[in-house]
């Protein structure tokens, strides 16, 4: 008889909270990996947006979504944790109600393990809160907690959320080792780690809905920005097939239908003539009637004539890319990754391939240590003389980073004990050169307002 497992994915508690195409990548490839090794798989998703027993929460307002994928969760205004309770702006969970995530449990045949995963740091009480129910309904189960939050700040998570394991790192690293300590069995399939194509392709078919699929192509970023986690939260740089990748596509455009598309790649276009070129001139070869979205920051310096026409004829609609500040003295400290030139050949590249103004998403962060508002306000005006749309991207403190110390240093709130506090939406290293007044101001102005 197969061992069930469920799988979760959890709810979002937070002030503000938008899908911007967002999947529980890393634990639909759980999925499919228990899968291989035999194993039952359920999976709920609490961040459903169209759940449909959601129509009966008479108190909650339908959502509004996009049919490219993206769009509003359903939200229910709830009380703030202590920490965050002089924070006058409202709290909300996102995603189902706890009356149907309930439902959904009495639903499936009682686990023998469940699995939940973490996405933000500061989003642990909507983990918590999952953890508590899953408890209640299924006292003796084992619940392994893991994910971005768990891997960034482990103690916490071991001593604060109530699962009996917390895994940090990628799971199939770890899982293979606790099946066999629970079940005395050790999985007869293990990927290649340093092999992305050998992992089983993630098991969209358990979402509930979908009319759009999350594609990897590659883990990890060569790069090392003192703002960024992703050295912490993979090993090494590894990348995928282009052509499987399209292959990936393809199956969920032939099987599904689907039509949109996004990467969460943080270093989609990087050594683009053996990954981006490949991949753009088959979804060209294949005509693959797609909408592509990269919500996650791509690099300005792989924009060239080639890959901007590439992408335009691909179908790549939604396109962002990391500038963080146009201060010279600061791209180096940060690491180097991009200068202004950059910025103005890639916004060339890309109009003189069909982009206009507002199709091309240029980051910039507000809110780092130490800078002022006029750096910022520097910036979103450099990325308007360019021709671009400049898109503030609130600094949000991450242990393990390289900035981190900095972070602590110049934070007003305690960062090391309390992850809430990493909450962007509070602008945690403001400062007297960056107000939370002169933020808004800040916000109106790359707005165009």
């Amino acid at each position: 008889m197969k061992r069930n497992i469920l799988l979760i994915n959890p709810w979002i508690h937070d002030f503000a909270a938008y899908d911007f195409w967002i999947k529980p990548l890393g634990l639909l490839y759980i999925a499919s990996f228990l899968r291989k090794n035999c194993y039952n798989v359920h999976f709920i998703d609490c961040l459903n947006p169209a759940h449909p027993e959601m129509r009966h929460e008479k108190h909650i307002k339908r959502p509004r979504r996009k049919s490219r994928g993206d769009g509003k969760y359903p939200k229910e205004n709830i009380g703030k944790p202590d920490p965050l309770k002089d924070i006058s702006k409202r709290y909300n969970r996102y995603g189902i109600t706890p009356r149907i995530f309930r439902e959904e449990l009495l639903g499936i045949e009682r686990p023998e393990m469940v699995f939940v995963t973490s996405m933000m740091t500061y989003w642990y009480p909507g983990v918590f809160e999952v953890i508590r129910i899953v408890r209640e309904t299924f006292p003796g189960v084992p619940i392994v907690l893991g994910g971005n939050y768990v891997t960034l700040c482990p103690s916490h998570a071991s001593e604060n959320s109530g699962a009996d394991f917390t895994l940090t790192g990628e799971g199939e690293r770890n899982i293979p080792d606790l099946l066999k300590d629970i079940f005395g069995n050790y999985p007869d399939f293990i990927p290649d780690l340093d092999d992305l194509d050998s992992y089983p392709p993630p098991a969209f078919d358990l979402m509930p809905t979908s009319n759009h699929i999350s594609i990897l192509t590659s883990k990890g970023c060569p790069y090392r920005c003192t703002y960024c986690a992703s050295h912490v939260l993979n090993n090494n740089f590894r990348t995928r097939d282009p052509i499987k990748v399209v292959d990936e596509i393809e199956y969920w455009n032939n099987l599904r239908g689907i039509k949109n598309f996004s990467f969460y790649d943080d270093a989609l276009l990087v050594y683009p003539e053996a990954r981006a070129v490949p991949m753009l001139k088959e979804i060209i070869k294949r005509r693959l009637a797609c909408n592509f979205h990269c919500p996650n920051g791509l690099h300005l310096r792989e924009i060239t004539e080639k890959t901007g026409k590439l992408m335009f004829r691909a179908g790549f609609k939604t396109i962002r890319f990391g500038l963080e500040t146009s201060n010279v003295k600061r791209q180096i400290e940060t690491g180097g990754k991009v200068d202004n030139e950059d910025l103005k050949e890639a916004v060339a590249y890309l109009k003189e391939a069909g982009y206009i103004s507002c199709d091309i998403g240029i980051y910039i962060l507000c809110g780092l240590p130490g800078q002022s508002a006029s750096e910022v306000r520097e910036s979103i005006n450099l990325v308007r003389l360019y021709g671009a749309n400049p898109i503030i991207a609130e600094f949000s403190p991450i242990p393990g980073t390289p900035i981190w110390k900095e972070a602590v240093k110049s934070s007003e709130y305690d960062i090391t004990g309390e992850p809430l506090f990493h909450n962007n939406s509070l602008l945690p290293c403001q400062g007297e050169q960056l107000t939370y007044e002169m933020y808004r101001d800040l916000k109106t102005l790359a707005r165009g307002h």
